[in-house]
């Protein structure tokens, strides 16, 4: 018996804290307040992880890779500018379908505590939004979770050191990089508690408002894929069509790996696969080494598309009602803050974590989707996946360097 417990995965744990908290909130609704204390410890210690994950990793993305960016120029330039275009178009797509949809309407998540920021006001000027970026000190960005501040700081602070060169660069270089890989293995800790964060917060959640939002969680997950069929028909078919890409050869190439990263949920699982697959689909590895890698820190339309429908999804759960501008505002905040994490397990979950913060909206929400949050994970994982292989094609395209024809010897990477 002990065996068959310790073989449960995390993800079945979570799964089965999810059903325990449904029924206990649905049978013991008057102590679903006594049991919220679980759910915002759990909640507090994510909130630890944002500052410092996203530091590290906006720095070593800059300076760790400028020299690598400099040196294959202008393919690293029309790889940046192919991903930033499809991002952002996954970016609008989701917001556009979660608030045709609305599928947080009617949840009513309490806000117990209030975020101190300017920006989760109904009106936001342009002068407020630019100052409120600008950090009057790191450290007191650091310690209030402004995360737009802490961005802005990084940026520039990771542009300065691609200036410096010799030892002091490595020193502050090598920091980074070991304060990244404490932050994936602190994240890792974290989520071993997720099970009893989200068990409690489901409980407080069914308790306060009724198995109704069992409804709700159902209509984010259909918008949410609904989102990215709609993503696939209008952008991802496009590209192929005006890359002349062979799409049968195309599909036959990433099945594999696509299915990996689906039955998965790790892009890590799936990308050596997509590497030697994309190679015997014509694509020169040259192209292959730059453009996957680097797609997974600045090509992640699945988790971007997923980042804009759960912020929003939030925002509508808690009764907040937020303006154009600031979706817009929100929107340009997940395209920087989601990039370079994601080799961090739940990595979407601490982005959208460090966003609803920025935007007064209740880390409550969080931990409810987190329960269905494996679901949307399996989609999202296999968008990134495909993304990144067809941004490989497409580039190979460009460069005048992709041969289907010359693919039928198996290449062994």
């Amino acid at each position: 018996m002990w065996r068959k417990i310790k073989n449960i995965s995390q993800t079945q744990w979570i799964i089965i804290s999810m059903v325990i908290g449904v029924i206990c909130g649905s049978l013991f609704p008057e102590q679903s307040q006594d049991i919220r204390i679980v759910s915002n410890v759990f909640l507090r210690m994510i909130r630890s992880i944002i500052v410092p994950l996203l530091f590290g990793t906006l720095v070593v993305g800059i300076a760790g890779h400028g020299d690598d960016l400099k040196a294959i120029g202008k393919l690293a330039l029309k790889t940046l500018i192919y991903f930033e275009i499809v991002t952002t178009l996954a970016l609008f797509i989701g917001l556009f379908a979660v608030n045709l949809i609305s599928p947080g309407e009617g949840i009513k998540l309490v806000v117990t505590a209030p975020i101190d920021s300017s920006l989760s006001q109904n009106k936001i000027t342009f002068q407020g939004m630019i100052e409120h970026i600008v950090p009057r000190s790191f450290f007191e960005s650091a310690a209030g979770n402004e995360v737009l501040q802490v961005v802005f700081f990084a940026i520039l602070f990771g542009i300065a050191l691609t200036q410096v060169k010799g030892k002091p660069k490595e020193s502050i270089l090598n920091f980074c990089e070991g304060l990244s890989e404490v932050m994936f293995k602190f994240t890792n800790i974290v989520m071993k508690f997720a099970p009893f964060g989200i068990g409690a917060a489901m409980w407080y959640t069914i308790g306060h408002s009724g198995l109704s939002v069992l409804i709700n969680l159902g209509k984010l997950i259909l918008t949410y894929y609904g989102a990215l069929a709609v993503f696939i028909l209008l952008v991802f078919v496009p590209i192929i069509l005006i890359a002349k890409i062979p799409i049968k050869k195309f599909l036959n190439a990433i099945k594999n790996p696509a299915l990996i990263a689906f039955t998965t949920t790790s892009s890590d699982a799936a990308l050596p696969d997509a590497f030697k697959k994309m190679i015997n689909f014509g694509v020169p590895k040259r192209i292959v080494s730059f453009v996957l890698p680097t797609g997974y820190s600045f090509n992640l339309d699945g988790s971007t598309m997923y980042l804009s429908v759960a912020s929003i999804f939030i925002a509508q759960a808690a009764g907040i009602q937020l303006s154009i501008s600031q979706q817009i505002l929100m929107m340009l905040t997940l395209m920087i803050t989601s990039k370079g994490v994601a080799a961090v397990p739940r990595a979407s979950l601490v982005i959208l974590s460090a966003t609803v913060l920025s935007f007064g909206l209740p880390l409550e929400g969080v931990a409810v989707i987190l329960g269905i949050d494996e679901i949307m994970d399996m989609a999202r994982t296999t968008i990134n996946l495909i993304g990144n292989c067809l941004a490989s094609a497409v580039m190979a395209k460009w460069e005048g360097e992709l041969n289907v024809n010359n693919n039928e010897t198996e290449i062994t990477v």
